[in-house]
């Protein structure tokens, strides 16, 4: 579990984010939406400490981590998967070098146990026999899973996710959706998705925390959103037609 209480950010003058406060729940998919600028990605960005903020609290199972020196940090850092939004795989290394490389830097595993590790995660992401292929032999798709079969390396408690489905056609992007549920559930992991694709909020959307112009505006489940009497939430989600013939089936 994820706890974060009352989180501000700025720049300069500008306050990106403002008094943010909620609770992220082990074993489920919690959500992060908003619109381009309105402080989602910074705020994901601070609660794995790349930001430092202003004021507020951000627990990791109640340990206080936005208060944490730093060589405390890194043992909570260990517990973190990360998939990045273009997948950041090395272009120059394998896949399973790629898969391999938090366990390179994180453990002192021998290279059987290595190798057994990455072979196991690259079959929980449906990935077999490309283990000596490089990023450019493979598709977009696969490029994901194996970012996620990386992000997964280190057995995380807690895995995020930066716009997982950017770039990917829609039924790859289901495929990626559907694998990082799963994978949530099976491993009870907290997992925290940034993300624009609103199929996303739709099929795996336990809980949603909507931001506009840096305040947390509205959460709720995936079963509420389409019912919100919000109207920043309405103009966000609806402002394709399908969403809104969606809306009213």
């Amino acid at each position: 579990m994820i706890q974060l209480e009352n989180i501000s950010k700025s720049f300069g003058d500008k306050q990106v984010l403002k008094n943010i406060s909620s609770v992220f729940e082990k074993g489920k998919t919690n959500l992060i939406i908003g619109q381009s600028g309105s402080g989602k990605t910074v705020l994901l960005k601070s609660i794995i400490g790349l930001h430092q903020i202003d004021k507020g609290s951000i627990y990791f199972d109640n340990r206080e981590f936005s208060r944490m020196p730093e060589n405390k940090k890194k043992n909570i850092r260990k517990e973190i998967g990360m998939v990045f939004q273009g997948g950041a795989l090395f272009d120059s290394a394998t896949v399973e070098e790629n898969v391999g490389f938090p366990l390179e830097m994180f453990t002192e595993m021998s290279d059987e146990e290595k190798r057994e590790r990455v072979n196991f995660c690259l079959s929980k992401v449906n990935l077999i026999n490309v283990n000596h292929l490089y990023p450019a032999e493979i598709s977009g798709g696969m490029q994901k899973r194996v970012a996620i079969a990386r992000a997964i390396s280190l057995n995380p408690k807690y895995l995020f996710c930066d716009e997982p489905n950017s770039g990917l056609d829609p039924r790859t992007a289901i495929v990626i959706d559907q694998l990082i549920k799963e994978l949530t559930i099976e491993f009870n992991m907290t997992t925290v998705i940034n993300t624009h694709d609103m199929n996303s909020v739709i099929e795996i959307g336990d809980k949603i925390l909507y931001i506009y112009k840096g305040e947390k505006w509205w959460e709720g489940t995936k079963d509420e959103i389409l019912h919100a009497d919000n109207k920043e939430l309405d103009d966000f989600i609806f402002a394709s037609d399908l969403m809104r013939k969606f809306k009213n089936q």
